[in-house]
This record gives structure tokens, C-alpha cells and sequence, in this order.
């Protein structure tokens, strides 16, 4: 359950924390929300994107670099009966 807080930042403390909330591509609210636990010692919720991105190691995969020739190589295939 979340509990509702105001707080009061001057123009420029409030304009700086917004672009850094902007640059980690989350809300001001979550940035403070981080900020709270990070000075609590929580670890803050986990929502962001990024997490989901390099998770481990591919193996020298080169999937990304030659995606669209897989796509076009599997689309032949079904075209054509060679799968």
C-alpha cells in the first residue's frame, strides 16, 4: 500500500530531480521514491525496462546484427517449403 506525501522543492532543486527522473526515463515520483530507500538501505521497487535488457551472457550470438536475413531466410522458408 502507498501512502501520499507532499513535499516542497525550490524551482531549482525541483527542475534539476525532474531531469534526472527524465534521463533514467522514469517519474519524480519514483525517483524520489529510490532516493528514500536508497538512503533507508531498501532496495527500491524494481520497474524499470533497462532490468530486462542484458541479462546475461549470448554466447557471442549475433542475432541482433543479422535479424532482418533470419526473418527474411525463415519467411523463404515458409514461402516456399524449404522448412
Amino acid at each position: 500500500m502507498m501512502a501520499r506525501t507532499h513535499i516542497v522543492l525550490d524551482a531549482e532543486l525541483h527542475r534539476r530531480a525532474r531531469a534526472r527522473a527524465a534521463g533514467l526515463r522514469i517519474s519524480l515520483a519514483e525517483y524520489v521514491r529510490r532516493l528514500v530507500a536508497a538512503d533507508l538501505d531498501e532496495a527500491p521497487p524494481s520497474r524499470a525496462v533497462e532490468e530486462f535488457f542484458d541479462l546475461g551472457e549470448s554466447g557471442g550470438s549475433d542475432v541482433t546484427a543479422h535479424k532482418d536475413a533470419y526473418v527474411a531466410e525463415a519467411l523463404a522458408a515458409e514461402r516456399f517449403g524449404r522448412g
